[in-house]
């Protein structure tokens, strides 16, 4: 079980930074496509992201803190969670292009790590 959540932590650690750097970096074109969030708010989910995505990844012993991976997951699933929702309102036809597919299996993935860390 160790295992598999430690892989399932690089993985959701490297879509969240990912995704957190587009949305630091690349505001522009976020407002433009999905018009239901401010570019400040879309700023702020990816500095969450950002800093999320590497306290996923980061060992309890480096940190002292043994439960902020499970903090930094339920952070993670509840804005990705909310993300979804949002574009749920826009559309929920599950098809590669729709964001909402993304969100939410993001969400839940790290609502597990955050269940199997806890």
């Amino acid at each position: 079980m160790n295992i598999l959540l430690w892989a399932l932590q690089i993985v959701i650690a490297f879509l969240y930074i990912s995704g957190g750097a587009y949305k630091v970096f690349k505001v522009e074109t976020l407002a433009g496509h999905f018009r239901g969030l401010p570019a400040t708010v879309w700023r702020a989910l990816g500095v969450i992201e950002l800093v999320g995505g590497v306290l996923v990844v980061v060992p309890a012993k480096v940190t002292g803190v043994p439960m902020l991976t499970a903090l930094a997951a339920a952070v993670l699933a509840v804005e990705s969670l909310a993300l979804a929702a949002a574009y749920a309102r826009k559309s929920v036809k599950l098809v590669a292009a729709n964001p909402f597919g993304w969100c939410a299996t993001m969400g839940l993935l790290a609502a597990l790590v955050a269940f199997g860390r806890y």
